[in-house]
């Protein structure tokens, strides 16, 4: 029991810590809502003439979930490559698995777009196919000289 008696303390101390923060945040906030001076967006001396975007676009959070990924790849990484000859084969099928995963989620996102920026394109046909009657009337022959 006395092993626990340490993490006992930290989870005690972390919800007085949390609930403290929350009751003083209460106590310091402000009582009465600002002006419409002090809600106006202020960028260097200049009024904007165009509302900000309200929300920014999923390909931005998609492109955060990648860096997050990788990240967190990274951090696994170095552990493993410092005892790697310690843990033998089984640490190498551990790293390959987990590779694997963050890989497959590499290969998610990038199948949500995450990496396809500006508007989506579509192609349509702007021409019928070409035949030889076809270019000599796009060219600006009579059509029925091409014929």
């Amino acid at each position: 029991m006395d092993q626990y008696l340490p993490i006992l303390g930290l989870l005690i101390l972390g919800v007085l810590f949390a609930s403290g923060s929350l009751v003083m945040s209460s106590l310091a906030a402000p009582r009465k809502r600002p002006s419409d001076a002090k809600l106006a967006p202020y960028e260097c001396g200049i009024v904007p003439e165009v509302e900000p975007p309200l929300r920014f676009p999923v390909r931005f959070y998609l492109v955060a979930m990648i860096f997050v990924i990788f990240d967190i790849e990274i951090v696994f990484m170095y552990p493993f490559a410092v005892v790697f000859r310690q843990l033998g084969l089984f640490g190498l099928v551990e790293v390959l698995a987990f590779s694997l995963t963050v890989f497959a989620a590499l290969l998610f996102l990038v199948s949500e777009g995450a990496l396809s920026w500006g508007p989506v394109k579509h192609l349509t046909p702007g021409m019928p196919a070409r035949t030889s009657s076809s270019t000599i009337v796009r060219i600006g022959a009579d059509p029925e000289q091409a014929a």
